[in-house]
């Protein structure tokens, strides 16, 4: 089983919530950390942005990566939301294995 951390920065702990919850109830991801209180600095359209915002770290499965992409994109209230998927090298095969069997369908 292929294993990835997907990092994806929301606006506030509300929509975080929200995408993690979805997430996890729809076997996207077995595990969805929230981390509240970063400060990403920016460029958008041509001005350098600064904002507060909270960041998930997702673990899925590298074929669940389509699926959770689309639901993410569904569910942010940005433009161009921030997701990107990092793949695993290593771990404890006991948790790998769990996040496998917690994105299988129900």
């Amino acid at each position: 089983m292929h294993a990835l951390v997907c990092y994806c920065t929301c606006p506030d702990a509300a929509t975080a919530d929200r995408i993690a919850d979805a997430l996890i109830g729809e076997r996207l991801a077995a595990c969805v950390n929230i981390l509240p209180g970063i400060r990403s600095v920016y460029r958008w359209h041509g001005q350098v942005e600064h904002a507060d915002e909270a960041l998930l770290m997702i673990k899925t499965a590298a074929d669940r990566l389509d699926a959770l992409t689309a639901r993410v994109t569904a569910l942010h209230p940005a433009e161009l939301p921030e997701l990107i998927a990092v793949e695993v090298v290593g771990g404890l095969p006991a948790y790998l294995s769990w996040v496998a069997d917690q994105t299988r369908g129900a």
